[in-house]
C-alpha cells in the first residue's frame, strides 16, 4: 500500500470541521501508508474544481481526496452547491483519468450531523488508495 502520494484539496467554510476532517484523513492516509504530498485550501466545496485540476494535472499526485463540510441554511443554497461541485469533481476524475474521491458531508444536514460525520474524510482517503492500487 505504500508510494501512494496524496493531494488533499480541503474547504475552509466551516474550518473548526474540516479541520476535525483534515486531521482524521491525514491520520488515516499514514495508516494507510501513503503520503499526502499537496494541500491546496479553498474558500469552500464550489471552489474546489479549479484546484482539483491542478492536483490532477500533477504527475506525482496519484489521487486527490476531497474535503468539505456543506451545512444546511435557510435556502436550498446547499443542495446547489454540492450537486454542482460533485459534478465537476467526478468530469474531472473521469477526464483526467486519476481518482479524485468524495470527503465533502452534506448537503441537507445541521451542524450537529456535520459533527456525526467528520469521518467521511476517512473514508475519502481510504477510496483513493483503494483505487490507485486497483487502478495500476
Amino acid at each position: 500500500m505504500s508510494d501512494i502520494k496524496l493531494g488533499f484539496v480541503i474547504a475552509e467554510f466551516n474550518r473548526d470541521l474540516t479541520y476535525q476532517m483534515e486531521l482524521l484523513g491525514r491520520e488515516h492516509a499514514e495508516f494507510l501508508g501513503a503520503t499526502v504530498e499537496q494541500t491546496i485550501m479553498v474558500p469552500g466545496v464550489y471552489d474546489m474544481p479549479l484546484a482539483i485540476k491542478k492536483m490532477v494535472t500533477d504527475p506525482n499526485i496519484d489521487a486527490v481526496v476531497t474535503i468539505g463540510c456543506v451545512i444546511e441554511g435557510q435556502t436550498k443554497h446547499d443542495e446547489i452547491v454540492v450537486q454542482h461541485a460533485t459534478r465537476k469533481i467526478t468530469d474531472l476524475s473521469l477526464e483526467y483519468n486519476k481518482p479524485v474521491t468524495l470527503g465533502i458531508s452534506g448537503p441537507g444536514m445541521s451542524r450537529l450531523d456535520a459533527h456525526k460525520r467528520v469521518d467521511y474524510a476517512k473514508r475519502a482517503v481510504e477510496a483513493a488508495v483503494k483505487l490507485v492500487q486497483r487502478l495500476k
